[in-house]
């Protein structure tokens, strides 16, 4: 959960829960917390474009290794007005951007399609780039997330916050909760700290 902002404005942010391949899903859970420092920044276009490397690979630049299980590449970019990026991706990969502020064209020609501030856009697979640019009489800076992974082309069954490849799957972790056995022994009495607070 964000902290808020010293001025009251809302925080402003992108959770992101990565899928597991199945022969993954039992595996012990990892939270890996990154800190602002430990993020690689980068800034292509003569200084129009500043890219945070969360995970992955930009212009040259690797990020902090062994993140996820599963191969995951997110960038926070921000483009200021006339400034332009094409960034890399692995061919085959699924991609989305998420636009934070601002509006930003993604793609190239006749392709080209503006996101404005709180959308999406989703990218074919057959691609091995996202080209995104903002105008040069933009009055604000765009600013976006991109997000790439790995398809894993499994069956996805979720109920809750559970998430597996079968109904059976689903069903064994409930039980499993329910009786506080097979990762969940440190379930039993537990309370969010940060769903205390919102109870109050």
């Amino acid at each position: 959960m964000p902290r808020p902002n010293d001025d009251g404005s809302p925080a402003v942010g992108m959770q992101l829960w990565v899928d597991l391949p199945e022969n993954l899903k039992l595996v012990e859970p990892r939270y890996r917390d990154l800190r602002a420092k430990e993020i690689p920044t980068i800034t292509v276009d003569n200084d129009k474009v500043t890219v945070k490397i969360i995970s992955g690979k930009s212009h040259g630049t690797d990020s902090v290794k062994d993140l996820a299980y599963t191969p995951v590449w997110i960038f926070d970019v921000i483009i200021r007005p006339g400034g332009k990026i094409s960034q890399e991706l692995p061919e085959g990969w699924n991609a989305f951007a998420y636009t934070l502020e601002g509006s930003t064209n993604f793609g190239k020609g006749e392709d080209k399609t503006n996101v404005g501030q709180y959308h999406n856009v989703v990218f074919e697979q057959k691609g091995d780039s996202v080209v995104a640019e903002v105008s040069d009489d933009a009055k604000e800076n765009g600013r976006f997330y991109l997000v790439a992974g790995r398809p894993l082309d499994q069956k996805v069954v979720q109920y809750g916050p559970f998430v597996l490849n079968s109904q059976e799957g689903v069903y064994q972790a409930m039980m499993d909760f329910q009786t506080n056995s097979n990762g969940f022994e440190r379930a039993k009495g537990w309370r969010s700290e940060i769903g205390k607070s919102m109870t109050r």
